[in-house]
């Protein structure tokens, strides 16, 4: 089981039920494939530093999570097949990206 996480921007014209449906949709995909989620993040509309799809803004998501490797392509064909995703980005995280993301996650939540 490898660490990873995963950034993706979903298109701006999505309602807000939308949104949430496609994010439990692969959050669920990967939970079924049997990983463990670690932190879910929504970092909300965005905007781009360029036009993507002629579109200038965005709903930005992090998922961070423990799988199989095998799992990766898999979900990212899925987020290539699935046009509300505008792009993504899958990282492997080492031990000192994992303690990083760590203490990011506690300054969120004194934060809250």
């Amino acid at each position: 089981m490898n660490h990873y996480e995963t950034v993706f921007i979903l298109n701006p014209v999505l309602s807000d039920d939308q949104i949430k449906e496609t994010v439990k949709k692969y959050e669920d995909f990967l939970v079924s494939n049997g990983a463990k989620m670690i932190a879910k993040e929504d970092w909300g509309l965005k905007k781009l530093a360029y036009p993507i799809q002629n579109k200038k803004s965005g709903f930005y998501h992090l998922f961070e999570y423990t799988v199989a490797g095998e799992v990766i392509g898999d979900l990212e064909l899925e987020f290539r097949r699935d046009e509300r995703f505008m792009r993504y980005l899958t990282v492997k995280l080492d031990k000192h990206a994992v303690a990083w993301a760590e203490r990011r996650r506690e300054k969120l939540k004194q934060k809250a």
